[in-house]
């Protein structure tokens, strides 16, 4: 006969619909603080309830671990039927062993779940990567630290919304499903409608329909919300993830900097009470200011060339870049493109430090507006820490006729092939031509992000449920 059969057999229903909770773990830790070892406070009656995590039975008495969401503590109990994993409500007084442990001397008890399913080997535990990002409920229990990942996650969340919306920026929801593709280079998820018999797209990024509301008189707005790329996956990348675009009317890319080292560095102290970071074995430091260094310079600081300088020379910067051996420098179209793929070879991976990446070739920008004073780059920049970039963002495009022939290009590449090239978004032209005041925009990677602050080292360890090939084998214990 199962656990739970047992217990109806003797009147027990081992799956409770509710328990009067009065106190959680660490509310009783603070209130009985002073409480002296082997003492018992006066007139204290409790009742709290979470999962029991381990077990140790001496004669007719156990102890027990009793886990709710923010801590633990023991239990007296007389010997009985529970087992470490079933969720327990408990009702009794208070007491400090002799040797300094708080305790709950229980007086009743009731089984609220009875876990069917073995927790895993309390020495030993749960190991295995693959299974803890599978099976992240089985993580959560057995591993308090990714439950703080996930409390900081959460914590990051609102420190960027209270941030926006303290600078009258409004957060407005745009749509998930789009007939066009647009505002990223990025390979799209596929799907149908059935009732309006069309194909439509996953969005790759907001930036398109913000865009559009800024235009309509909205002079700051951001979405903070899942994006969907039909990409690969590694420690950097999940198909699904989070980010928040913003965009404000009347400002430009420099504004943008200053918009984010000053949120991330009001995030970064409300959530780790510092600016000087440990992330996986390097220092960090995000004290402001952070380095500024164009795109080029860092490529010249890297490899010697001046890319910029053989910017009317393909054939020269072609040369140059194959003696760097650059993969697929033959594919590249232009001296830009060849400029961002050799940066990306040789320069990206050294830095480590906070540093703002500005003047991208126009080829690679489409949606950034000219560079004021540098024919062909653009007014944008990317945020790089430890290697990985954080942010995007530009002043804006504003000149419809100048934004067709980007898009006319960009749909050019996909005709030729190129998977991750955007259509020609008509309506988003027709909307600029209608007027749109000088705008800047940034986009921030929220789950690169949270990595940053957590120390956690894959992308993985921060989304709760990232996508994870099926396991043909998994059955549940009832089938």
């Amino acid at each position: 006969m199962g656990k739970a059969e047992k217990l109806r057999a003797k009147g027990i229903n081992p799956y409770e619909y509710s328990f009067q909770v009065s106190h959680s773990t660490d509310q009783l830790k603070d209130m009985h603080a002073i409480l002296g070892n082997g003492e018992t406070a006066d007139n204290a009656q409790v009742s709290i309830a979470g999962r029991v995590m381990a077990k140790r039975v001496f004669g007719k008495l156990a102890f027990y671990t009793l886990s709710d969401s923010v801590g633990t503590i023991q239990l007296y109990l007389e010997k009985t039927f529970v087992d470490v994993g079933d969720f327990l409500g408990v009702s009794g007084g208070i007491k400090r062993t002799d040797k300094g442990e708080l305790s709950v001397v229980v007086e009743k008890f009731s089984i609220l779940t009875k876990a069917i399913l073995p927790l895993p080997d309390k020495y030993k535990g749960l190991t295995d990567i693959n299974i803890r990002y599978r099976r992240r409920y089985v993580d959560l229990i057995v591993n308090p630290e990714v439950r703080e990942t996930f409390r900081r996650r959460a914590k990051i969340i609102q420190g960027i919304r209270d941030y926006l919306n303290q600078r009258e920026y409004l957060e407005i929801e745009t749509p998930i499903l789009t007939a066009e593709i647009g505002g990223a280079d990025a390979r799209p998820f596929i799907t149908h409608h059935n009732a309006l018999d069309m194909e439509l797209y996953m969005r790759i990024a907001t930036e398109l329909h913000l865009k559009r509301l800024v235009v309509g008189g909205i002079e700051r707005v951001y979405e903070l919300g899942r994006i969907f790329r039909n990409e690969g996956v590694s420690t950097r990348h999940n198909p699904e993830f989070t980010s928040v675009e913003l965009y404000q009317a009347y400002a430009d890319y420099e504004d943008m900097m200053n918009l984010v080292e000053e949120m991330i560095c009001g995030i970064a102290m409300d959530v780790c009470g510092t600016l000087e970071l440990d992330y996986q074995g390097e220092k960090i430091s995000l004290k402001r200011p952070w380095r500024r260094a164009s795109m080029n310079d860092l490529v010249k600081d890297a490899t010697g060339v001046d890319f910029y300088s053989l910017r009317g020379d393909l054939e020269k910067a072609r040369e140059e870049a194959k003696k760097l051996k650059i993969p697929d420098a033959d594919k590249a179209g232009s001296v830009g493109q060849l400029l961002n793929l050799v940066f990306e070879e040789t320069a990206e991976s050294s830095l480590i430090q906070p540093t703002f990446v500005t003047e991208h070739p126009v080829e690679i920008s489409p949606l950034a507006k000219p560079h004021r004073s540098k024919e062909g780059l653009t007014e944008r920049f990317e945020l790089f820490v430890y290697g990985r970039e954080l942010a995007n963002a530009f002043s804006e495009l504003t000149d419809p006729v100048d934004q067709r022939e980007r898009f006319e290009l960009q749909a050019a590449k996909k005709a030729a092939g190129d998977l991750e090239a955007a259509d020609v978004d008509e309506d988003f032209l027709m909307a600029i031509e209608y007027g749109m005041p000088p705008t800047a925009g940034l986009g921030i990677g929220i789950d690169r992000l949270i990595m940053l602050l957590t120390n956690s080292a894959s992308i993985r360890d921060v989304i709760a449920f990232p996508l994870m090939r099926k396991d043909e084998g998994q059955q549940s214990l009832l089938d």
